[in-house]
């Protein structure tokens, strides 16, 4: 297990260098001032986008807006938002939580981009069917010779889709926080039996379809975002006199990098900083990744850039609200620094701390959430992927492909978890940037056009 453990991180380090970070936060940087910030500038409208306001059920899709975010915002609202930060915080300290801000602001202006394009350049399955997503609009906006690029990026998202970092946290959060507490033995035997339970109910939504898939999500997210939103602000509140100091030390060690613990992997241990808030901003908001293109790209809308505007608000939701949160209910309690635990474990400590006996038990119920609704969403991913790749008629074998990997989560050490998923999303993210970075020319066209009709 140690030498897997080591190939799987060198990979990961190796894929996640120099150059793909210049293509995902330098492309986001060029794409937001290209747009000339104009997802800020028009933010309101894309919340009346969201409530439905200009919805019209004529239009092609399978799901209305606020679907396609909330099947986006369950694939990234999950346990990189408390597992992800917690590991971010444990090894670069506080001034990581920067880099995990300037990712989501500069993600909010890919988001746009891609899910625009997503919609732009929809595309028919060997069945037909229209569907979206960074493979279709590769091959129907750069055309047949780039291709490549389409299956690169549908391969690598047969794993990078897979439920495993979420099933691995959601099963080490359930021995620590309600089985060992309570007597009862962990191990092998406790994860196979998380591991059967998350099966079954996977199952019987994810083998339901899209429809079942949205139609869960899109009462699950709102839910778990207000419960977490609200058990943080109690967190926060017995805190606070605490707040102003660890709001300050954020950005401060964004630049001082002194708490950073990690191998530097270029420029000293400032750039150790940054590639790590961007490693994990990225497994958090997934912006530049390009999974989300496959849940808008199925939207009912006629109108490309309103789909544009909705995905934006991913990133400001997943990032620079659910994870500032987190960062900060570690930070004031201060578990960060003194405890050994990692990952969801040291989010447990920090509600454990706060608020005894039911703390952990409200962040579990949190968590449950969290992955669960994760785990519905990242199996349409798979599908679409394979779907492209050898034909819809054979997308269902990948359901099968990945109700077996939630087994593998949960029996699985996390370190291996962690950086397979983030290879892979690396890999993904090298043909979505290039693409869209070639077809940004298209998208302000279409801007425009429909911001001059809007206006």
């Amino acid at each position: 297990m140690e030498s897997i453990d080591k190939f799987v991180a060198d990979f990961a380090s190796a894929v996640w260098g120099l150059p793909l970070v210049i293509l995902l936060i330098g492309g986001g940087i060029f794409l937001l001032i290209y747009s000339k910030f104009l997802p800020f500038r028009y933010l309101g409208h894309s919340i009346d986008l969201l409530k439905g306001k200009y919805d019209d059920p004529n239009d092609p899709g399978e799901i209305n807006h606020f679907q396609a975010l909330a099947t986006a915002l369950s694939s990234t609202v999950g346990m990189g938002n408390i597992a992800g930060v917690a590991v971010a915080i444990a090894v670069g300290g506080p001034g990581a939580v920067f880099w995990l801000w300037v990712s989501a602001i500069v993600g909010m202006a890919t988001k746009f981009f891609t899910n625009t394009l997503a919609v732009m350049y929809r595309g028919k399955d060997s069945e037909g069917k229209i569907q979206g997503g960074v493979m279709y609009f590769i091959v129907e906006g750069l055309g047949r010779n780039w291709k490549f690029l389409a299956i690169i990026f549908s391969v690598a998202g047969l794993i990078g889709a897979l439920p495993i970092f979420n099933v691995n946290q959601l099963t080490k959060a359930i021995n620590s926080i309600l089985l060992e507490p309570n007597g009862i033995a962990t191990g092998n035997v406790s994860n196979f039996s998380i591991g059967v339970i998350l099966t079954v109910i996977t199952s019987i939504v994810v083998l339901g379809g899209l429809y079942r898939i949205s139609r869960t999500v899109s009462k699950l997210v709102p839910a778990m975002v207000v419960l977490y939103f609200f058990s943080v602000l109690a967190i926060l509140f017995i805190n606070f006199e605490q707040l102003p100091q660890y709001i300050s030390l954020i950005f401060t060690d964004a630049f001082a990098a002194n708490n950073y613990q990690g191998d530097p992997l270029f420029g000293g241990l400032l750039g150790g900083l940054i590639l790590l808030g961007i490693r994990r901003g990225a497994f958090s908001n997934e912006a530049g990744i390009g999974t989300a293109t496959m849940a808008h790209g199925a939207s009912k809308t006629s109108q490309p850039i309103r789909e544009g505007l909705v995905a934006m608000l991913g990133p400001a939701i997943d990032t620079l609200v659910v994870c500032t949160l987190t960062a900060l209910t570690i930070l004031v309690t201060g578990v960060w620094q003194t405890s050994e635990a990692s990952g969801v474990a040291l989010t447990a400590k920090a509600f454990g701390d706060s608020i005894p006996v039911f703390g952990p038990y409200l962040l579990l119920i949190c968590i449950a959430a969290f992955s669960i609704s994760s785990l519905f969403s990242y199996s349409y991913y798979g599908t679409k992927c394979l779907s492209f790749l050898i034909g819809a008629k054979h997308k269902h074998w990948y359901n099968y492909f990945y109700i077996i990997s939630i087994m593998l989560g949960a029996t699985t050490e996390q370190s291996i978890i962690l950086n397979l998923i983030d290879g892979f999303f690396a890999l993904m993210a090298i043909p979505t940037m290039i693409s869209t970075l070639i077809l940004a020319p298209r998208v302000m066209k279409q801007a425009k056009l429909y911001f001059s009709q809007y206006k």
